[in-house]
């Protein structure tokens, strides 16, 4: 399987060049030349900041349409947690729930059931390895594929049990075959996403070979389908809520570690404080830790870029709806049927060096040391105008080949500079010699002609 599937695409004729995405992108990932924007698949890791920063709406998500229902002869709707956020004094999830057969699916699973389950093995895999923490939340896909990258010395310390959206799948189909006696493969399971990603996991997992999940689907398209099916009339509402403040709460930045119940916890939200964390685990500056949850959105998955509503408006309604609700509806125990499912990962997930300069540490030590050099010799700025996010990137850039030092408005400008000056110089000189010579005076003035309109193309 492709390592670098991604659901962050680029559409090339909506970019206009502004260089907005290469400043936000915490994996240095996007470059701009030639007036267009490019993605680093190697780079990329689906965290979709560059979605909420780009003004031409030129970053776009690649997911599977509610139509796909059709494809399926029983399909099963997996809505995340943080897709109760999205709704106006809602009091009964079964409202939600009941309004996602209405628009057509057969049957439903909530994620959140899912996660109270996955708490359960997360707490218990914790007790029995407390030697091994803290222990890092592998629940975002985001920050597995942040640890891959660029953080090898903390793999180790990744929890390996499967997210909630995969024992969700893994329980739904299962429950399906059984309901139906329908093949597994006629059976559609579909994941209601916030983030892409999310997306991006289903097509590449990441710690198991295949996700069991078959389609997903955005929150921001699922939800206006849903509003003209909702009711609060209880008469007419199948009781399908399996779920509680633990499993609820996953959607919210400290959600995850909540429902491990320790005070020796770290939340954080944010994929650049998620990578300052990160960077403060590999230096071994936290203590006393257990357990580490990292979200790479603001907020939370409440903060994801597929969702509708704002990210602290769907805490604060988060917050509201669990008042209402029991601490956790779904335990294990209770479930003769999910005595089988397997919480583990049954892969190792594996330092990906895409950053790495050259194919041996020997040479990407001589290439970091050009990069060095090169940094010190360009302005230091970080403007953006190379198309790379800052100087030190564009020297990394020339060093592997990708650009030259010209693509440095700054150098360029000087460089233009001094031609000219020479480029003058020699006119003069060719004047006072052979004043006859129109043309070869012609030839040098439409030169520096091309060379100046050159520089302004560069400096736009």
């Amino acid at each position: 399987m492709n390592k670098f599937i991604h659901s962050v695409q680029l559409d090339e004729e909506a970019c206009t060049g502004c260089i907005n995405c290469i400043k936000y992108c915490p994996t240095q990932a996007i470059r701009v030349h030639n007036g267009k924007a490019s993605i680093t698949p190697e780079f990329c890791i689906d965290c979709g900041r560059c979605l909420r920063y780009c003004p031409h709406h030129a970053q776009t998500v690649s997911y599977d349409s509610i139509r796909d229902i059709r494809d399926y002869r029983y399909t099963v709707a997996l809505p995340a947690p943080s897709l109760y956020a999205q709704f106006n004094n809602l009091k009964n999830i079964d409202i939600v729930l009941n309004a996602l057969l209405s628009i057509g699916f057969n049957d439903v699973f909530e994620v959140s059931a899912a996660a109270e389950l996955v708490s359960e093995a997360s707490r218990a895999y914790i007790r029995e390895h407390m030697e091994d923490a803290p222990f890092i939340s592998t629940s975002c896909p985001a920050v597995i594929r942040l640890i891959r990258v660029k953080f090898p010395t903390l793999i180790p310390r990744l929890l390996p049990i499967k997210p909630p959206i995969e024992i969700a799948a893994e329980i739904a189909r299962k429950r399906a075959v059984k309901k139906t006696g329908y093949a597994p493969e006629k059976i559609g399971i579909f994941f209601i996403s916030p983030c892409p990603s999310k997306v991006a996991y289903v097509k590449s997992p990441l710690g198991i070979e295949k996700s069991s999940v078959d389609k997903v689907l955005a929150i921001k398209d699922v939800y206006p389908a849903l509003l003209e099916h909702m009711t609060d009339d209880e008469s007419r509402l199948k009781p399908l809520a399996s779920s509680g403040r633990i499993g609820i709460g996953w959607n919210n930045a400290g959600g995850e570690a909540a429902g491990l119940i320790t005070d020796n916890y770290l939340a954080c939200d944010g994929i650049m404080s998620t990578l300052r964390v990160l960077s403060d685990l590999e230096d071994e500056k936290f203590h006393g830790l257990k357990f580490v949850e990292l979200n790479a959105c603001d907020g939370g998955c409440v903060g994801g870029p597929l969702n509708v509503e704002n990210p602290y408006i769907a805490i604060a309604k988060t917050k509201k709806l669990n008042r209402i609700l029991p601490v956790a509806r779904t335990h294990s125990n209770d479930m003769e049927d999910l005595k089988d499912i397997d919480y583990r990962w049954n892969e190792c997930i594996e330092y990906e060096p895409v950053f790495r300069l050259g194919e041996s540490f020997r040479e990407s030590l001589e290439m970091m040391g050009l990069v060095e050099e090169l940094t010190e010799q360009l302005p230091g700025l970080d403007c953006g105008s190379c198309g790379a996010p800052t100087c030190r990137a564009l020297a990394e850039d020339i060093v592997r080949g990708e650009a030259t030092r010209n693509d440095c408005i700054y150098i360029f400008h000087e460089y233009i500079g001094s031609l000219s000056k020479e480029i003058s110089f020699l006119t003069r000189s060719l004047n006072l010699s052979c004043s006859n010579n129109d043309d070869s005076i012609h030839l040098l003035e439409d030169y520096i002609q091309k060379l100046t309109t050159e520089l302004s193309k560069k400096e736009r």
